[in-house]
């Protein structure tokens, strides 16, 4: 047990941990099942090209979310990339900058600006008002993210897509079993996006889907992942391979009979750091409405370092000292990222609360490795940082270590 700064690992004490705690660590179901499917795929030697394991969770995630197509792909960034060709976009997409470069990538990769939008500094999705005051002549849609799962102001966004004759796509890669007023993510806008890497807390090894309502565009995303093919050496559409493969899916079909005990353990982990957290001066947990389905797989703090006495980046050295591999998510923002912070040097003008959360966010390690001991470990640390911050005099504080932040 820590009971002061000179105990820190940063100033010289043993870690809290003894191995990494790692945000995003993968969750895995039933390996007996998950095994047997992998054996089942070697017998038949059927490893890709719309197997039955394939065509199984594609159709399973499609009941689940209550859509008509759900398209596999072999992972999230390449179905970005089909779903916003198959939908035409072109010219200029608003898009937030507080989300992974993939996003933007998916864009700029096919020669489309992604026009950087400012979010809202409570949700930390796309402002409607912001996004409004961002079309141009140029603009072709509208590509928001479910940050952390929380889903955006999509009424607002649609009647924004409706009124002004853009297309709308959801980058919906953290939102998997989350709802909107009600509804699953996933049948909102032209189409929505899934990951399904690792890293999210329902994962197929690497993987992803769009998912869509849209009968047109969930055909042409079926061609464009797989050369075009239509049929038997018949090709009609321009294409490229983002198929998934069987193993995958395989990984994909074990986890979803595991979803709701995924989601039961980051729902355990939420309540647990909600607890601890509470009072700790200039930290403050993003919480998420529990009138809807939540799948509960980021623990999102904003520090505040007027408040807390101790930056985030600084609060994150001394965690990762401690083995606790706390996460900057998703700082600086893609537009002071190459090659965007090259292209538009002055966009953060336009980008006051992505700038300024940005420099807040701090990820917390969770899922089924995560325990309660965990959480209240983690969270001592935090606490013991900011009660000493403010009951120390300043110099001693430098004389830890702990008050100065980083010149990086």
């Amino acid at each position: 047990m820590k009971t002061g700064l000179l105990d820190l690992a940063i100033n010289g004490g043993p870690p809290a941990f003894s191995s990494p705690l790692h945000v995003g660590r993968p969750n895995l179901g039933d390996r007996t099942r998950l095994l047997e499917r992998i054996e089942q795929i070697l017998d038949t030697r059927w490893f890709t090209n719309n197997g039955k394991y394939v065509q199984e969770f594609e159709r399973r995630i499609a009941q689940f979310i209550g859509i008509r197509h759900c398209i596999a792909m072999c992972n999230a960034t390449v179905a970005l990339e089909i779903a916003i060709r198959a939908a035409e976009l072109r010219g200029e997409v608003i898009v937030p900058s507080l989300t992974f470069v993939a996003t933007a990538h998916a864009l700029q990769w096919q020669e489309i600006t992604p026009v950087f939008c400012d979010i809202d500094p409570i949700t930390h999705t796309l402002d409607p008002n912001q996004v409004e005051r961002m079309i141009t002549p140029r603009t072709s849609g509208i590509l928001a993210v479910h940050l952390w799962g929380r889903p955006c102001n999509i009424a607002a966004l649609e009647d924004i897509a409706h009124r002004r004759n853009l297309r709308l796509l959801f980058d919906a890669a953290h939102a998997f079993a989350c709802s909107y007023k009600g509804r699953l993510i996933g049948g909102f806008g032209d189409a929505e996006i899934f990951s399904f890497h690792a890293t999210k807390f329902f994962n197929t090894f690497e993987g992803g889907a769009v998912v869509t309502n849209n009968d047109q565009l969930a055909a042409k995303v079926r061609l464009m992942k797989n050369f075009g093919f239509c049929g038997y050496d018949n090709v009609i559409y321009i294409g490229t391979n983002g198929k998934m493969n069987e193993i995958c899916a395989a990984m994909g079909l074990t986890s979803l009979e595991s979803l709701e005990q995924f989601i039961a353990v980051n729902y355990r982990n939420y309540q647990a750091y909600r607890q601890e957290l509470q009072a700790i001066r200039g930290v403050r947990l993003l919480e998420y409405d529990e009138s809807e389905r939540n799948n509960y797989q980021y623990i999102v703090l904003e520090i505040d370092q007027s408040e807390a006495g101790v930056s985030r980046d600084r609060l994150v050295q001394i965690l990762h000292a401690e083995n606790v591999m706390a996460r900057r998510y998703f700082y600086p923002g893609c537009h002071r990222m190459e090659p965007y912070k090259s292209y538009y040097p002055n966009a953060g003008i336009l980008l006051p609360n992505t700038l300024q959360i940005a420099s807040k966010v701090l990820c917390l390690p969770t899922g089924d490795t995560i325990h309660r001991q965990a959480v209240a470990t983690i969270c001592a640390i935090i606490r013991m940082v900011v009660e000493k911050q403010h009951a120390a005099p300043r110099r001693s504080e430098a004389a830890v270590g702990v008050g100065r932040t980083p010149s990086a």
